[in-house]
């Protein structure tokens, strides 16, 4: 059986290009609509709409603890790729709101589409030894060592994390919210099985 062909640089800068793009757009769409979503991206927003702080730099900050994780669990170019995306992503966040003017979302609209865009941004960045961090970094690693899968993982931790958004949001938006997080949750399950992908 021939070698599986590797990513080269030039496709690794792409994917992490386009992946966190992906979701610093899903993100922008969630705030808009003023809904939240799983993983650190959903205690992210949370903490920003209880502090007005800007959701990419809460990101970055709340990572800075899964950089240590990443590099010894996952190695030093997975961690300095999630460096790469993290400080990317906050960047973009806080660009966004200068490029795109959003006056008006459907928060249905908002919440299957933003959802979906995080999770195909989340998969981009996982098959090229990349994530945004936090509980991605452990659902790969508990992939790559256990055959545990990271959709699954992430899925079980949005519910917690979406369920402490009743602080922040109302009920309605809450199951909005909800249907985001699970939107998120079935691109990775459906798409990141383990061994499917060999590309890196």
């Amino acid at each position: 059986m021939s070698a599986v062909p590797r990513h080269t640089f030039i496709e690794d800068v792409h994917a992490l290009l386009i992946g966190t793009s992906f979701i610093a757009v899903g993100l922008t769409l969630l705030k808009a609509a003023g809904l939240v979503t799983g993983g650190i991206a959903g205690i992210a927003l949370i903490i920003s709409y209880l502090g007005g702080w800007p959701v990419g730099v809460v990101f970055f900050l709340l990572n800075l603890p899964f950089y240590v994780f990443a590099q010894r669990a996952l190695g030093w170019v997975f961690m300095l790729k999630t460096l790469a995306t993290n400080v990317l992503l906050t960047v973009l966040t806080l660009a966004l709101p200068h490029w795109l003017t959003l006056q008006g979302v459907n928060p249905i609209f908002a919440a299957v589409f933003g959802g979906t865009i995080i999770g195909m941004g989340i998969l981009a960045l996982a098959r090229h030894r990349s994530s945004v961090g936090g509980i991605g970094v452990l659902g790969l690693w508990l992939q790559e060592k256990h055959g545990i899968s990271a959709g699954k993982v992430q899925m079980a931790t949005d519910v917690l994390v979406v369920g402490a958004a009743f602080m922040v949001v109302s009920f309605d938006k809450l199951l909005l919210s909800i249907l985001s997080a699970v939107a998120l949750s079935v691109v990775i399950i459906a798409n990141h099985k383990p061994g499917r992908y060999a590309g890196y």
